[in-house]
């Protein structure tokens, strides 16, 4: 599948079952005991340093329909709403869940915890996806970091399910278009590290497995005409988003709600670096351990690309895959 041109490639079958009693138990298995399997399906040769996955896994409780791993090149994200919205689409096409007309709920259970999506239909299509994410809160603001060849670089730090680094573009003279890919890769992992080593303030207020920077999100005007903004979101090992990544736009929602630049149910459109467009408001607010926190929701498309079947053979040198960009 895609959501708004990010891969997400859907594992249906042949993984181990995971030890565990929550999501999180089951992340933790996959990646000490079978981390070998994610190589071999996102790496090349059968996938590429942008890929990225899901497995399905039995959620935290009842009240949930399933829960959900994401991987990437790296390893484990701990949400994404990318992911959200193109399994919620799969979850009532598949029948996974009830189908309900004109809207179905699906409740999922991820590593940060559970995601809410509503899947609208017109005239039995599917027409519209939307989640809420997480409690999503603002960590620091105007927060400085010094990067080689371009001085101080100011961010701010916010949590959508993930922890991210939000940098104006502007500020530092880079265009968010295709044209400057490698470099935004460069710079955004430059800062990414360097926010690691200088900053104490991601920590999550519950789960320590939560308290890591995930990414650096890159934010400037559009480049479409009518829309409010543009995000490039630099994560993992150097991935480039080729979405508007939706947990990095309810950490935005999060920083615009603080700022008091967006008020309960307004939208923000944002586009990605191919033009892809998610629409993110501010659904209501909730205290979240210490943090004033919202609950965003994110709204997208995505679309069933094809169905592959992978082999393994243990004679292959890269059968578990290899790492190039």
């Amino acid at each position: 599948m895609h959501t708004g041109g990010e891969p997400l490639r859907v594992i249906m079958a042949g993984f181990p079952k995971l030890k565990g009693s929550s999501v999180l138990d089951f992340r933790n298995d996959l990646r000490d005991n079978h981390d070998h399997l994610r190589k071999a399906i996102m790496l090349e040769p059968r996938g590429h340093a942008d890929m990225y996955g899901c497995l399905i896994v039995p959620p935290n409780s009842p009240e949930a329909d399933f829960g959900i791993l994401f991987m990437h090149n790296e390893g484990y994200s701990t949400m994404c709403g990318h992911a959200t919205i193109a399994i919620a689409k799969l979850a009532v096409e598949m029948e996974w869940v009830k189908k309900v007309v004109p809207e179905t709920k699906v409740v999922i259970d991820a590593p940060c915890g559970r995601l809410y999506a509503f899947v609208g239909f017109e005239n039995e299509v599917i027409t519209s996806i939307r989640f809420h994410c997480v409690p999503s809160f603002v960590a620091a603001l105007d927060q400085k970091v010094e990067i080689e060849k371009y001085g101080v670089v100011n961010y701010d730090l916010a949590y959508g399910g993930a922890f991210y680094a939000y940098v104006n573009a502007d500020e530092l003279g880079i265009e968010l278009t295709p044209q400057n890919y490698s470099k935004l890769i460069k710079v955004g992992m430059d800062i990414k590290h360097a926010v690691q080593k200088s900053s104490n303030n991601i920590v999550h207020p519950f789960e320590p497995d939560l308290s890591f920077l995930y990414g650096t999100i890159f934010i400037g005007g559009p480049i479409t005409e009518g829309l409010d903004s543009r995000n490039v979101c630099i994560f993992a090992e150097g991935e480039v988003d080729r979405c508007p990544t939706g947990s990095g736009v309810s950490g935005r929602m999060a920083i615009h709600y603080k700022r008091n630049e967006i008020k309960i149910g307004e939208t923000m459109q944002i586009e990605s670096i191919v033009g892809s467009v998610f629409t993110g408001s501010v659904v209501r607010e909730e205290k979240y351990g210490s943090y004033d926190a919202v609950i965003p929701q994110v709204s997208g498309m995505a679309y069933v690309t094809g169905q592959h079947e992978f082999w393994i053979d243990p004679e292959d040198p890269f059968k578990y895959g290899f790492f190039l960009r």
